[in-house]
């Protein structure tokens, strides 16, 4: 089911535009750093959790269920982007290469915990199950193949696959 214009504005986020579709089983974290455009649509169990860098949704963009949107750094989907059933977008992650500590119950001065921004380009569309890491953009009118673990920038109109993504061809 999705909230009403009225139950929305409730939520307290940075922005709505109009037609904005958010399910009731959405989960919102720091709504006041989160915009979302129009004719956007954000499906059940998505979690948003807006760092300080903030998330911004363009129009007519759709984050499929069981879909998160997690980090510090900022996250931008520009218009017409798709992330796809059970994406990942990462603007923050632990160190999982060192010695230090992992997961935020740890002081952060005990962990090393890498931030940068996160950019799905307009028209560009993520994959089921894949995985974007801090610092990606993804160039516009680009596709990422499902199950794909995206830990670099891809060009735009290019089509990326795989565990690394690999680029497989260019999308015309």
């Amino acid at each position: 089911m999705f909230l009403s214009k009225e139950e929305i504005s409730k939520i307290g986020f940075k922005s709505v535009g109009e037609n904005v579709l958010l399910s009731d089983k959405a989960s919102i974290y720091n709504p006041g750093n989160i915009s979302i455009g129009s004719n956007s649509r954000i499906d059940d169990f998505c979690i948003l959790s807006a760092g300080v860098g903030g998330i911004e949704i363009g129009s007519h963009v759709h984050v499929s269920c069981y879909a998160s949107l997690i980090g510090a750094g900022k996250i931008t989907l520009k218009n017409y982007s798709c992330v796809s059933v059970r994406c990942s977008v990462f603007s923050s992650t632990d160190d999982f290469s060192s010695i230090c500590f992992t997961n935020p119950t740890v002081d952060i001065s005990q962990r090393n915990v890498f931030t940068k921004d996160v950019e799905i380009g307009v028209n560009a569309v993520i994959g089921a199950g894949s995985v974007v890491l801090p610092g990606v953009i993804v160039g516009e009118g680009s596709s990422v193949g499902a199950m794909s673990l995206l830990k670099v920038s891809i060009p735009k109109f290019t089509i990326w696959a795989g565990i690394p993504a690999k680029f497989i061809k260019p999308r015309i």
